[in-house]
């Protein structure tokens, strides 16, 4: 118990320090620049407190349970016995099917809970008077992230490079540009950023560290990386396709 009490001692004194700079910067705008007094000031500070206090908290969850957890869970999931080969024994992709649903099932949910795709959705909702669904945008951008967590776990045990995915993808996104409605492409890149966050990014990335780790012939330092880039990548695809699909039924609704 006190290792984790000086666990948490040393990360929230990382925290001010990362938060100590920002301050400064509002403090100075406000104070000397616009030469205004702090709008409720109390307030402020308790919720300043509460930041701070949540992010520490948040961070040594993520070194003492997320990390491990995603290194457990991949590596019990590709280990050989599992799967029903001998050690050091290469298994076909096809047997590794275990690993691709909870790649997928991770990232739906993840992404699901992600908080900032949450106030994005609910911007979006807001600014469109109900036109874009808060929930069909968050459905929608989870299931791209599970399906590129899917397709990246199954790069990693094939060993494929990662550059071929992620060209093909730009240029999908390129082409959908073309043909999506308007309003909705800088709805869709937008996307493909708030995914990469709080919640989703440290499971990923230790599913990715975890699964290159146990697949034979996987390096962690070359496979383990890029599930990232692909939950960028996939929900920008899933978003312009879902804005091309319902520009679609609208206008075939319309002329019928």
């Amino acid at each position: 118990m006190s290792g984790l009490f000086t666990d948490f001692i040393n990360i929230l004194l990382s925290t001010l320090l990362d938060v100590v700079p920002i301050a400064a910067i509002i403090l100075f705008f406000q104070l000397v620049v616009l030469r205004q007094p702090i709008p409720h000031l109390k307030q402020v500070l308790i919720g300043g407190i509460y930041v701070i206090l949540g992010l520490a908290f948040f961070l040594l969850g993520l070194e003492k349970a997320l990390f491990p957890l995603g290194d457990i869970m991949a590596g019990q999931l590709s280990s050989p016995a599992f799967i029903g080969v001998a050690d050091g024994e290469s298994a076909p992709w096809w047997s590794y099917y275990w690993i691709y649903l909870f790649a997928f099932l991770i990232g739906f949910s993840t992404t699901i809970a992600e908080p900032s795709l949450i106030a994005v959705a609910l911007k979006a909702s807001e600014v469109s008077s109900g036109t874009i669904s808060q929930w069909g945008l968050r459905v929608t951008v989870a299931l791209g992230v599970a399906f590129a967590l899917a397709l990246g776990a199954y790069r990693i045990v094939s060993g494929t490079p990662l550059y071929i995915y992620i060209l093909l993808g730009y240029c999908v996104v390129v082409v959908q540009t073309f043909f999506a409605p308007k309003p909705m492409v800088a709805l869709a890149y937008d996307s493909g950023g708030v995914t990469t966050s709080t919640v989703t990014v440290p499971i990923v990335a230790a599913l990715g560290i975890g699964l290159s780790t146990s697949v034979p012939g996987s390096n962690p330092a070359i496979d383990g990386f890029g599930l990232i880039a692909f939950a960028s990548l996939f929900p920008i695809i899933s978003v312009l396709a879902y804005a091309q699909f319902m520009h679609f039924r609208n206008t075939k609704t319309k002329y019928s």
